[in-house]
C-alpha cells in the first residue's frame, strides 16, 4: 500500500509542472498574438517620419477594425510611419480633434514635417493604408 502511494505522491508534482508549463506556454502564445498598442500621444508628428492618426472612438465597432488593419499595414511598413491614434474623450486625443476639426473613425496623414496632408474616413484595409502613405 505505501508503494501505491509514494508513485502517487511522486506524479503530483510532474503533474503540476506539465499544467503551469502549459499555461504558461498559451499565456505566452496567446501574447505574442495580441496586436500591439497603439500611442496616443502625438509629439511624433512632424519629427521627420509621416504619421499616421486615427481618431478612435470606443463607442464604434469600426474603430476596432480600423485598428486591426492599422497593425497589419505597420507590420509591412515598420518603423517608416508612426501609427498613432487620438482616442476621443482624452485631453491629448481631443486637442488633437479640436486642432484638426476631425471626426469619429477619421484616419488623419501628417507628412515628415507634420502637415496634414491627407484625411478619410475609415474603414481602410492595411493594403489601402500602405498605399495612402508616400514614402
Amino acid at each position: 500500500m505505501d508503494t501505491l502511494n509514494s508513485k502517487s505522491s511522486r506524479r503530483k508534482p510532474l503533474i503540476v509542472f506539465v499544467i503551469v508549463t502549459s499555461i504558461v506556454l498559451l499565456f505566452a502564445a496567446l501574447v505574442m498574438v495580441m496586436p500591439k498598442g497603439f500611442k496616443a500621444t502625438h509629439e511624433e508628428i512632424g519629427t521627420g517620419k509621416p504619421a499616421i492618426v486615427f481618431v478612435y472612438d470606443p463607442g464604434l465597432a469600426v474603430s476596432n477594425s480600423q485598428t486591426e488593419q492599422m497593425n497589419e499595414a505597420r507590420d509591412y511598413l515598420g518603423e517608416q510611419v508612426y501609427f498613432l491614434i487620438a482616442r476621443m474623450g482624452t485631453p491629448e486625443g481631443d486637442k488633437l480633434i479640436a486642432t484638426y476639426r476631425a471626426d469619429s473613425a477619421e484616419l488623419l496623414l501628417f507628412d515628415p514635417a507634420g502637415s496634414l496632408i491627407k484625411r478619410d474616413f475609415a474603414m481602410k484595409t492595411a493594403g489601402q493604408l500602405v498605399q495612402w502613405v508616400p514614402l
